[in-house]
């Protein structure tokens, strides 16, 4: 049985301890001994890349913004997907990860960040986007893990009104923002259609073949014909009266209306 070997430690923001371990040719991050990330289980940080940028088949000259480099491999499908003309943004705020990449994982997806199309950012990504205007096609999120943070308390930031309203500032008009998170979240979901996107969200599986691990990827635009079919639609909450109760329309001559039991 091959053994688990620690190879680097770092510390987070936070001060918390992050640790990159080695399992054969697998690699693992844990973040207070809790996993953040691990080799074995990449589909869905390809799913990431492939619905956030399903719509840009074809656009010769893309500009997209990845938040998150984990061990690269939303990186590594979006450089596939994209045209040679393409500029990829890659915000990433622990020098660690950056230095794990190029030390450790260059092996696993084919050494992305020496793509001549990538531009490296190093900071909090919530500023990136707040000095962003109509500037991406594509933003394609992946920090700490989803709308929970746990890496950094500053991430709450991004995924609260405030930031979600920065990424809508930053896309271009016919833009998606893609988020990836550990688990649903119906709050989340009610927040991106409160800041007047369409959305879809898709349940992917952890790693190739899974039936029982599963994570979730949300894709919102202002223009609904950019979401891929599939998936679920989430809907905003039946409008509720003065006493509170909830209504919905009726169908036929004067679209009556009557409460919700």
């Amino acid at each position: 049985m091959k053994p688990t070997v620690k190879l680097a430690t770092a510390r987070t923001p936070d001060g918390g301890e992050m640790v990159l371990y080695q399992h054969g040719d697998d690699f693992s991050i844990k973040i207070n001994d809790q996993d953040l990330m691990n080799s074995r289980q990449h589909e869905s940080e390809l799913a990431l890349a492939r619905l956030g940028c399903a719509h840009l088949a074809g656009h010769k000259a893309p500009n997209i913004l990845i938040g998150g480099l984990g061990l690269g491999y939303t990186l590594r499908q979006a450089l596939d997907m994209l045209s040679p003309s393409a500029q990829v943004v890659v915000s990433e705020l622990l020098g660690a990860v950056v230095e794990w990449n190029r030390e450790f994982f260059g092996e696993l997806n084919g050494r992305p960040l020496e793509d001549k199309r990538v531009d490296l950012k190093m900071g909090n990504i919530v500023d990136l986007i707040s000095s962003s205007s109509s500037r991406f096609d594509a933003i394609l999120l992946d920090i700490d893990n989803g709308p929970n943070a746990m890496t950094d308390s500053g991430n709450r930031r991004l995924y609260g009104r405030e930031g979600i309203q920065a990424c809508r500032r930053a896309l271009r008009e016919q833009g998606c923002l893609a988020v990836w998170s550990a688990e649903p979240s119906k709050k989340f979901e009610q927040l991106l259609i409160s800041c007047s996107f369409h959305l879809r969200r898709f349940r992917v599986s952890a790693y190739k073949g899974s039936k029982s691990q599963s994570r979730f990827v949300w894709v919102a635009s202002q223009d609904k014909g950019n979401l891929l079919p599939g998936g679920g639609e989430p809907r905003p909450p039946p409008k509720k009266d003065s006493k509170g109760e909830k209504f919905k329309k009726r169908k036929g001559p004067g679209r009556r209306i009557r409460p919700v039991p």
